[in-house]
């Protein structure tokens, strides 16, 4: 078989493995299952990565050159990107073998399937092997050439103290005179501010405009995070991004606040928030989130006899917990939904029928205390969750 068709038909099973999502998600759970460091990036970080590589891969098949003559600008990219997230180099490589290893098993299982000659399968994946070795001594040369660059800077000397304050495992904490390098004061009380933020030239970009607010800004755990002398403004960031600001607390006290806003960034992400939201403000999804036993529980309990594939029952708690969302207000519910009041009463009363949940209104004799409310609206939310896959 002529090599230009054996590339060929590689070239046509790369392209269904780039554009389908699950082999996607096949490669980051891989990246993240056999390097902690990598993932503990955000998944969406790690995608993006994988996106990239696998096009690059693609391109490389299509050049008749020597692997080490290719362009290998975006692997060094990446390197480069990973050494300014904090991810060591050891844990970088153990995440992409393990996507390397499973992307090359799926295109020989693919290929195969496709009815491609065992003896072209080996050829190729040999090609492949070739281009991905040199891919990974680029990648390293990005990080090293990144790292070094890094330690000359003091932004990197604070980013390093940024994490030493926020993420466990630090040996000792920061000393005074370290605080005060950095602009930090050790009795002083700072916001914690987590954005979604993972590029580092969007990071560099979004940490200009929240230094006149003082303090320390960096990547920590792959996001752009900092230490604010002031809290933040919607006029301090850009349209699209989500940046979640704790109340200010002394230093000490910063590393489990950290971890609370982490949290919470995930929930205001899950709900499509933007702009700057306070993480006081999701303090009951932050907390009830941090118990997911206890909310398949609850939900197994209230909800029994609600079944997720019946349209109806769907209808019953999403208007049940829009109802709770507006505080037992039936008006300002049916406004929200667009129905009638009247369709809004009877879906509740169907409710109440079905799962005996106390959903009264405020006016009557029934109306449920503040932990029903808790249980009902933990409960839906849980359910519905799981309706919707």
């Amino acid at each position: 078989m002529p090599a230009a068709h054996r590339s060929e038909l590689l070239r046509q099973v790369l392209e269904a493995m780039a554009s389908d999502d699950r082999v996607l998600d096949e490669l980051v759970l891989a990246a993240r299952t056999h390097s902690p460091e990598v993932a503990r990036l955000p998944e969406a970080e790690n995608r993006r990565h994988v996106q990239v590589l696998l096009a690059a891969g693609l391109d490389s098949l299509a050049r008749p050159e020597h692997p080490d003559d290719q362009d290998f600008a975006t692997a060094e990219a990446l390197g480069a990107d990973r050494a300014a997230q904090g991810v060591p180099i050891t844990g970088l490589l153990r995440g992409v073998q393990a996507g390397r290893t499973r992307a090359v098993r799926i295109a020989i299982d693919r290929s195969r399937a496709a009815g491609v000659p065992d003896d072209v399968i080996l050829e190729a994946v040999l090609d492949l092997d070739r281009y991905t070795g040199a891919l990974e001594r680029h990648i390293v040369n990005g990080y090293h050439h990144a790292e070094l660059q890094l330690s000359r800077t003091t932004r990197d000397v604070r980013t390093q103290l940024l994490r030493a304050l926020l993420l466990p495992g630090a040996a000792d904490p920061p000393a005074a005179d370290d605080l005060h390098q950095a602009g930090l004061r050790p009795g002083g009380r700072y916001y914690c501010l987590v954005s979604d933020v993972t590029d580092p030239a969007l990071a560099r970009a979004l940490e200009q405009r929240l230094l006149g607010l003082g303090g320390v800004y960096g990547l920590v755990e792959g996001r752009l995070t900092g230490l604010a002398a002031k809290p933040p403004g919607t006029d301090d960031l850009a349209p699209a991004v989500l940046l979640i600001a704790a109340p200010a607390v002394p230093l000490t006290g910063l590393r489990d606040v950290h971890a609370l806003c982490t949290a919470a960034l995930a929930i205001a992400a899950r709900q499509g928030l933007r702009g700057v939201h306070h993480l006081v403000e999701l303090a009951a999804e932050t907390a009830l989130a941090a118990q997911p036993l206890l909310a398949d529980l609850l939900t197994d309990a209230l909800l029994t006899r609600l079944d997720p594939a019946d349209d109806f029952h769907r209808e019953l708690a999403c208007t049940a917990l829009a109802y709770l969302d507006h505080g037992h207000r039936l008006g300002h519910t049916a406004v929200a939904l667009h129905l009638h009041p009247n369709t809004v009463r009877y879906r509740l009363d169907r409710l109440a029928e079905i799962t005996a949940l106390p959903l009264g209104e405020d006016d009557t004799a029934t109306r449920s205390t503040v932990p029903d409310t808790l249980r009902s609206w933990w409960a839906l939310r849980t359910w519905l969750a799981r309706a919707r896959g």
